[in-house]
């Protein structure tokens, strides 16, 4: 009964540890995610910020029902666009579950149009979209650690309260800020993680590696 107890007890202990080191291991990413957001995009309003991370657990926030309709948003878009700002690539959010990765790629060859356009509708279709719940509880988490890093934004007060009423209302996609738009002239379409670093990374290698 002793060696029984003494087992339970191990055991206790472990999964503990285990639970405690996950969720400093996830507060360590979010506050490295909200860091890299503020450094890389000073212009980001609460709502800019909330997006980056919403789009880790729902890529684009929408599913794509005709292919033919987001073929025409690409390149409508990209007839529209005079020049490509913003990274060739970044991950979302603190998992890095999706992509960013810029139309420019696509202007310069470096990603065949129809490959480009393929990995994204995949993606996109193959959401495994999160509990709402789920997805409410994380971002009170990301939301509690803005608080305590004592960072405060332009419209705070009325992004946050558009974002929790939209909670109520089961919805959570929410758009740029004007601000973010007009200063950050990043043009890209979100790719899930497995199809970047099977499809479009190594295309990107390829286009260095000849250079």
């Amino acid at each position: 009964m002793k060696n029984i107890n003494v087992f339970l007890i191990f055991l206790f202990l472990t999964i503990s540890s285990s639970n405690i080191f996950a969720q400093t291991s996830r507060n360590d990413s979010i506050h490295s995610a909200l860091i890299y957001q503020r450094t890389k995009y000073p212009v980001s309003q609460y709502r800019d910020v909330y997006k980056n991370f919403m789009q880790d657990f729902y890529g684009p926030g929408h599913l794509i029902n005709d292919k033919r309709v987001a073929c025409d948003n690409i390149l409508k878009e990209m007839n529209s666009v005079e020049y490509y700002d913003g990274p060739d690539y970044e991950p979302t959010g603190f998992q890095g579950n999706f992509y960013r990765v810029n139309l420019r790629l696509i202007s310069e060859g470096i990603i065949p149009y129809q490959t480009y356009l393929n990995a994204f509708v995949e993606s996109v279709q193959s959401i495994q979209q999160p509990e709402f719940q789920y997805w409410i509880q994380i971002w009170k988490e990301i939301d509690h650690q803005i608080s305590e890093m004592n960072w405060t934004f332009e419209n705070e007060d009325q992004d946050r309260k558009d974002i929790y009423e939209g909670f109520r209302e089961g919805k959570f996609i929410v758009h740029h800020s004007d601000a973010y738009n007009k200063a950050v002239n990043f043009h890209y379409r979100i790719i899930s993680k497995d199809n970047f670093n099977k499809i479009i990374l190594p295309l990107i290698n390829q286009s260095k590696d000849t250079k």
